[in-house]
């Protein structure tokens, strides 16, 4: 990991919605939950301005963080941030406990590179569609990558890019492929320029991409 993240949060007392409300708005603190493991979970709440600083480092996301709750520093990743509709605070986080030695699942950014000497852009003339903006994997904490890189060098005019063309770090593994072949999804396509003789095959190259499956949100406690 290329950042040490330490949290600073206190133990949340009151609980329910017109408390976390009260919080928000007095305070301005989020409320949140640490929970997973062999321990209870706990109801902490962390300074806004903080947390807002932190959730702008692209690492946040997937790091194991250090979560100092009242002096007792547990380790953790951000599993769920919930954010206003209309002004996109942070209204409430939950972090998950990890070991060091059990695997865990984490939706890592994919970063494409090579974009504009890209094969089929450079010298076809087409465009690069995006599928996906992240993908799950799974791996132990120490070895969790800050993002995954998709080389687009080669990538030609109606080709797609799917997870099985990715190189992975060592001991990260696609949930997806680990189920099957079946579960092979396309991150990426060029598609060919308007009116070109492949335009016709368009179509059929954006009905084969399907967008990745992203985690559910969880509910405030």
């Amino acid at each position: 990991m290329s950042e040490s993240f330490e949290v600073q949060a206190e133990v949340r007392a009151d609980e329910g919605k017109g408390a976390s409300r009260r919080l928000r708005r007095l305070e301005g603190k989020v409320p949140g939950v640490v929970y997973g493991g062999q321990s209870a979970a706990r109801s902490i709440s962390l300074v806004r301005k903080d947390l807002e600083k932190m959730l702008e480092s692209e690492a946040f996301y997937t790091s194991v963080l250090n979560v100092n709750i009242d002096g007792d520093t547990e380790s953790a990743i951000l599993k769920d941030v919930q954010r206003h509709p209309a002004k996109g605070f942070p209204m409430h986080v939950d972090f998950l406990r990890v070991q060091a030695d059990k695997i865990i699942k984490m939706n890592v950014p994919l970063h494409f590179t090579n974009e504009e000497d890209c094969k089929g852009v450079k010298l076809g003339g087409g465009m690069v569609q995006h599928q996906a903006t992240d993908m799950e994997v799974q791996c132990l904490p120490g070895v969790i990558p800050d993002y995954i890189e998709v080389d687009m060098t080669d990538v030609d005019v109606g080709q797609i890019v799917h997870l099985s063309d990715i190189t992975l770090p060592e001991g990260v593994v696609s949930t997806a492929l680990a189920l099957g072949e079946d579960h092979d999804l396309a991150i990426a396509a060029v598609i060919a320029p308007k009116g070109s003789k492949a335009d016709d095959d368009d179509d059929d190259v954006e009905e084969t991409i399907t967008p990745s499956e992203g985690e559910e949100p969880a509910g405030e406690a």
